[in-house]
Parts: C-alpha cells; sequence; structure tokens
C-alpha cells in the first residue's frame, strides 16, 4: 500500500477557493464552494467541494465531507429545478487509478434527462457565455 500523497495547494481549485482563477460561482457558504464545471458533461454540471483543503475522501475530515454532503444535496435538489431535470447523478473520484484529476476533494452535481446519455469528459471547454447562464438558473432556483 502507498503512503498519501500531500495536498498539493498550487491545485487548480484551491487558487479558485483563494480567488486567484475565476469560476461562476453558484453557491458558497462557510464551508463550501460550488461553482460550474467548465467541462461538463451536461447542461447544469456544476462541482462541490470543501473550502478546507484535503485531497480527496481518503483524507477529508468528516466534518468537512459532511458539509460538502449537505450543499451536495442542496444543489442536487436546485440543478433538478434549475434545468426540469428527470434526475441527478451525484459522482466523486478518488486518486488517478480511480479516476481523479484535480487532487481537491470534489463533487460532481449533474442534471440527468431520460434518454439523454452524459456526454464524454473530453477537455473541451463550455462557452463561458452558457456557463454563465447555467449558473444563473442555479441560482434563482436556490
Amino acid at each position: 500500500m502507498t503512503t498519501p500523497a500531500a495536498y498539493d495547494d498550487a491545485n487548480i481549485f484551491a487558487k479558485i477557493l483563494r480567488g486567484e482563477l475565476p469560476a461562476h460561482r453558484v453557491y458558497e457558504d462557510e464551508h463550501t464552494l460550488a461553482f460550474m464545471d467548465i467541462m461538463p458533461r451536461g447542461d447544469g454540471h456544476c462541482l462541490v467541494l470543501p473550502k478546507a483543503p484535503s485531497r480527496n475522501i481518503l483524507d477529508v475530515e468528516p466534518d468537512d465531507l459532511a458539509h460538502v454532503m449537505v450543499t451536495v444535496q442542496k444543489l442536487a435538489r436546485a440543478v433538478k429545478a434549475a434545468f426540469n431535470a428527470d434526475g441527478v447523478t451525484i459522482q466523486q473520484f478518488n486518486e488517478s487509478a480511480g479516476g481523479q484529476v484535480v487532487f481537491h476533494l470534489h463533487v460532481h452535481v449533474i442534471p440527468r434527462f431520460d434518454g439523454l446519455a452524459l456526454k464524454p469528459h473530453t477537455g473541451t471547454m463550455e462557452d463561458p457565455d452558457v456557463l454563465k447562464a447555467n449558473a444563473e438558473k442555479i441560482r434563482a432556483a436556490l
């Protein structure tokens, strides 16, 4: 078994949390931040993360994880309403072998529609105006 890697505070989500990089923010409280995924797998795809540093679910403090899940539920309800979705997919990946790409704990919240598959994770960035409009829809639903 390998030793867990240390948290890297230069990761992109840490920079967003510090305000060093822009994001289409949809929700924020004392413990969490939610913003639009710039490479969405569906309309309304957003991310929820703790403000406290943690690589993933393997090292997050239990209280921080609890705050994240409360916000995930709040965002799941909001995206379902905002996009008149049939359901919501919640995803969370841990370490490279588990599919994690950015090493700050984050949970994907994706509105889903009957008969419509998720877009592949291609690395293609969404138009900023689309992200802005989707963020406004979610904020209005909150």
